[in-house]
């Protein structure tokens, strides 16, 4: 309990992994990280962005029974810190006067003694807060045993204006439950805001981060502390749930808070592939699904979809599936046989040659007089579409789609072939990326991984050129630039949204910049019935890329 003698607060950081819409799991899921924070010592125990509902609820917090389920469990969590155990901080949903709000509880003795609303919400990117809750106003800090806590919910952190309100109310910390998603370079976005809001107020504060995957959206946690000295003094696991007690103690200078907890950090090929391994285990698990099937080619993309998959799920969780046909070559056959073997997971052949004969033979008739094309092609890559989707119906598995964001920038994929599926893991994944993940993969394993230890992709995987093998001596430079350039290109135009004079700026053909963004936007179609996959980078495609289909603009016409 607090110490009045000394003044001293010990608060407890709960960094979970909700899951939307498990309202009696997230409240379980609270209770035992209470129940850990106790054992702890304890005063209080703070938890994320919209705890009990989980986040983001989108438009299923526009529904009545939603709300009124989770307020409930939030007044019956708020009743069980009568017990003389920690009080806790839980984000859900506040309804008052026909609005509805984002909101802070804050539980003790019993009962709920403050809330707090979001004031700032976000419309931009994978957000759109404004079409689900009412803007709230900056409420002023909680008093906490003589300690004032400065509450902000995760938007009102990034904008300078709240922490500053705060602080002239008289906060003596800061505190900002968050439902931020990863992506590659948002660590050092966090430690830069932080840094900027401890500067601007002279207080500690405390980003408290959730983790796990949501459809699209993976959180990985991350949290940190910053003194009122703009020095980091404590920082929490990134992509696992985690828990940490910080020390409040007043004096003459008033409150100073020490920690020294510190995870270990992860450099950006190593997140990148863990957030990966995450996104895919809780969609999996969060829908249900008892495990995965991919199809394998002897390539990158699919070697990579299946480690990840083996690290995310455990190998007996994982079938793969090669489907050859009289395009592919003995060096595929063995290497996506090896490379299953080496994973651990189950593997099978089904020749496809016999159905496409059969296509051939009913199509005959009405291609009569005209020459084989990508017609032809993408027979064979929908052919294994059907097969998987097959296997998937009968077994319950559900299809992970292995195409890269490479190739869903330039529609250099089969609809209903090779992008069907359940979750298109490498969605937004660069080709050159998928090289770096795989060389990353052989020499190192996942701080949350379940697969094996060592070299899981074979070399030849790796080094030998990219061919979708739909039709003879085929290769992917037959039809892109080399994928060292067309990344590099894609990035400015997607990414950075620059023109094609700016990105020809940089040093590539004008005309093949032209032809790359042609390319981009006619494959947009494409892309909208592609599963849903993680995102990892700054501009994901899908809510937060939204072009026409219809659209005939091109730059510099």
């Amino acid at each position: 309990m607090v110490n009045s003698k000394n003044k001293t607060v010990k608060i407890a950081l709960a960094q979970i992994n909700p899951t939307v819409g498990d309202i009696a799991g997230n409240a379980q899921k609270i209770r035992d990280y209470r129940a850990k924070a106790a054992s702890d010592g304890a005063d209080l125990v703070i938890f994320t962005e919209f705890t009990i509902g989980g986040y983001p609820p989108e438009d299923l917090v526009k529904k009545p029974a939603f709300c009124d389920a989770a307020i409930k469990a939030i007044n019956e969590l708020a009743s069980e810190t009568n017990d003389g155990g920690p009080a806790i901080i839980i984000g859900g949903p506040r309804l008052a006067e026909g609005k509805r709000y984002n909101a802070l509880y804050v539980c003790e003795g019993g009962k709920i003694i403050a809330t707090r609303d979001k004031y700032h919400l976000p419309n931009y990117g994978v957000f759109d807060e404004k079409r689900v809750f009412d803007q709230g106003t900056v409420g002023e800090p909680v008093d906490f045993h003589g300690l004032k806590l400065g509450l902000m919910i995760c938007e009102d952190m990034w904008l300078h204006d709240v922490s500053k309100t705060l602080k002239d109310m008289g906060a003596d910390i800061l505190i900002a439950p968050q439902g931020s998603p990863f992506e590659s370079d948002k660590f050092d976005q966090r430690l830069t805001v932080v840094s900027k809001r401890a500067q601007e107020t002279g207080l500690p504060i405390v980003l408290l981060n959730q983790i796990g995957g949501q459809d699209e959206l993976v959180f990985d946690g991350s949290s940190l502390v910053m003194d009122a000295e703009n020095n980091l003094i404590a920082s929490m696991k990134s992509f696992a749930e985690d828990m940490i007690i910080i020390n409040c103690q007043q004096s003459d200078d008033g409150w100073q808070i020490s920690s020294g907890t510190f995870a270990d950090a992860m450099d950006e090929v190593e997140a990148l592939y863990t957030a990966l391994v995450l996104g895919l285990r809780d969609y999996v698990a969060k829908n249900g699904f008892p495990g995965v099937l991919i199809g394998m080619s002897g390539g990158v993309d699919s070697a990579l979809t299946a480690a990840i998959a083996v690290d995310a799920l455990g190998a007996d969780k994982v079938h793969t599936v090669m489907m050859p046909s009289r395009y592919t070559s003995d060096e595929s056959l063995s290497d996506a046989k090896a490379c299953s073997k080496l994973l651990g997971a189950r593997y099978e052949s089904i020749d496809i040659e016999p159905m496409v004969a059969s296509f051939s033979t009913s199509l005959a008739p009405s291609f009569a007089g005209r020459d084989a094309d990508t017609t032809e092609e993408n027979i064979q890559a929908r052919i294994r579409g059907v097969l998987l989707m097959a296997l998937s119906n009968k077994f319950g598995y559900m299809v992970v789609a292995t195409g890269n964001k490479s190739e869903m920038s330039v529609g250099y994929s089969t609809l209903y072939g090779d992008l069907c599926g359940g979750f298109a893991l490498l969605k937004d994944v660069y080709k050159t990326a998928c090289f770096e993940l795989c060389r990353w993969r052989n020499e190192n394993t996942s701080s949350i991984g379940l697969g094996p230890s060592g070299r899981v992709i074979p070399e030849n995987i790796i080094t030998k050129p990219p061919t979708a093998e739909l039709r003879a001596n085929q290769k992917d430079e037959d039809s892109l630039p080399p994928y060292d350039q067309l990344d590099q290109i894609l990035a400015a135009l997607v990414e950075g949204e620059l023109s094609n004079d700016d990105v020809a700026l940089m040093g590539f053909d004008k005309h093949t910049v032209a032809r790359i963004e042609h390319m981009l936007y006619i494959a947009e179609y494409k892309r909208r019935q592609a599963p849903p996959g993680v995102k990892v980078t700054r501009k994901h495609f899908g809510r937060e890329r939204r072009y026409p289909i219809t659209n005939k603009f091109r730059d510099g016409k």
